[in-house]
């Protein structure tokens, strides 16, 4: 999910095959969620999540499908898209079903590495939204199943805010505070209630994060051409954004050298009063009592609009495993249930893509709101219609996600933002005439 700043040096090729190849053969025999029984009856299962979080839907899976097991493989998030091309072009067939990121769902399907789900198109269709549907096609062939969808919110320390004489921020969409006000407000939390910085922005030098900074300026995704393989990314919109989140750091309003796995606890300490991150850290909120906070919908530029994130993870069949069937059977339930859909957001507060999965999900967060959570269900449904934004669909994406990532954490560290747009843009042209 997200991209630390300062990464730890990439294993090799070869080393992560060896360890995907460990880990698979660990799943095989101790990661399922009872005996596995035959091997013929048993789904493997690849994913950047953590076993508790799929823990439900497997259950349910197997309780509903006697004789059926699912065995599951987690790959840390950072390195799963490298063990899937590693495996996936050795036409591994160890592999039944995988997690898709949603915008690589167009490289993976040009390399042959999603098997054709045309025979599903119609409940698909009939059970998640079109905008769920079409990310998870390509040139007009379903190739994925979605799973989940994600918004972002805007977290305020409602304490910090009160002694710093700041009212907290409206739950109403059409009040949203602009990320000017945010800013002052912040400097005043830092001033009169002596937090340490003014902002946190989860997704740090992440595209999913700041793709929608830069669409409220009307910058545009930073892909274009009628093959969506020609960078633009040195618009007014992107360099105007990209100056401003360099000097949100410059300035010290917000962290340098702090991954944005930490982020969140810097919120929950009282560091800083403003909290920009998904769904997920409305349950890990929800349990600290010494934490006065509240919830917003996610802020916009003065003069642009408002946009937010979304899209998340489908699953998909490898094509080259000898377990279709049953893999396919494993994704329906997941996927095209409303009991299955439901039982993959059971342990983890993710958003399900399955139409009636998510009312049902949105009436739970309704129904059990606190103080604290007070509208977040009507934010969601809110941004879900009217804000929401997907990633660019491009074979290229990966290579694009990989140099921006480089070219945000630089500019992040003090780089001028016009030179490292213009690099990324020089790099994305070279990258891509491979693809074309």
């Amino acid at each position: 999910m997200n991209r630390a700043p300062s990464p730890p040096r990439p294993l090799s090729r070869r080393a992560l095959l060896g360890a995907a190849l460990v880990a698979s053969g660990a799943a095989m025999t101790g990661c399922a969620s009872r005996a596995s029984g035959s091997s013929g009856g048993t789904v493997r299962f690849l994913g950047p999540e953590t076993s508790e979080t799929f823990r439900p839907v497997i259950r349910g899976f197997e309780k509903a499908h006697p004789g059926l097991r699912v065995a599951y493989t987690a790959v840390p998030p950072a390195q799963l898209n490298d063990v899937l091309q590693l495996r996936l072009s050795a036409k591994d067939s160890a592999i039944d079903v995988y997690c898709v990121d949603q915008p690589r769902v167009p490289a993976l399907a040009a390399r042959g590495f999603l098997t054709d789900l045309t025979p599903l198109s119609q409940r698909a269709r009939a059970a998640v939204t079109e905008e769920q549907y079409e990310i998870s096609s390509w040139e007009g062939t379903l190739r994925s199943l979605p799973v989940w969808t994600s918004t972002q919110y805007l977290f305020y320390n409602t304490g910090l805010l009160k002694k710093a004489g700041v009212d907290a921020p409206s739950a109403d969409p059409a009040d949203r505070w602009t990320w000017e006000r945010i800013l002052d407000a912040g400097r005043r939390a830092m001033k009169r209630a002596g937090s340490d910085y003014a902002l946190l922005l989860e997704q740090t030098d992440a595209y999913y994060g700041l793709q929608p900074l830069v669409e409220s300026l009307g910058g545009g995704s930073g892909i274009t051409g009628a093959d969506m393989l020609t960078p633009a990314v040195t618009t007014a919109g992107w360099q105007r954004v990209m100056r401003w989140y360099g000097k949100l750091f410059a300035d010290g309003l917000s962290p340098r050298g702090i991954t944005s796995f930490q982020l969140a606890s810097l919120f929950t300490s009282g560091r800083c009063p403003f909290f920009v991150g998904g769904p997920w850290n409305l349950g890990a909120f929800a349990p600290l009592k010494d934490l006065s906070w509240g919830t917003a919908p996610q802020p916009y530029f003065e003069g642009g609009r408002p946009v937010t994130p979304t899209d998340s993870w489908s699953w998909g069949v490898n094509p080259y495993s000898n377990r279709q069937d049953i893999g396919l059977k494993f994704m329906e339930y997941a996927t095209l249930t409303t009991t299955g859909s439901l039982s993959t957001v059971a342990a983890s507060p993710l958003i399900p893509s399955h139409r009636t999965a998510f009312d049902q999900y949105a009436a739970g967060l309704q129904k059990n709101t606190t103080e604290a959570t007070e509208g977040v269900a009507e934010i969601m449904r809110y941004e879900l219609e009217h804000t929401a934004v997907s990633r660019p669909r491009s074979i290229g994406y990966t290579q694009f996600e990989a140099v921006m990532a480089s070219a945000f954490s630089d500019i992040r560290n003090g780089s001028p933002a016009e030179t490292c747009l213009a690099k990324a843009s020089d790099e994305l042209v070279r990258t891509w005439e491979r693809l074309r």
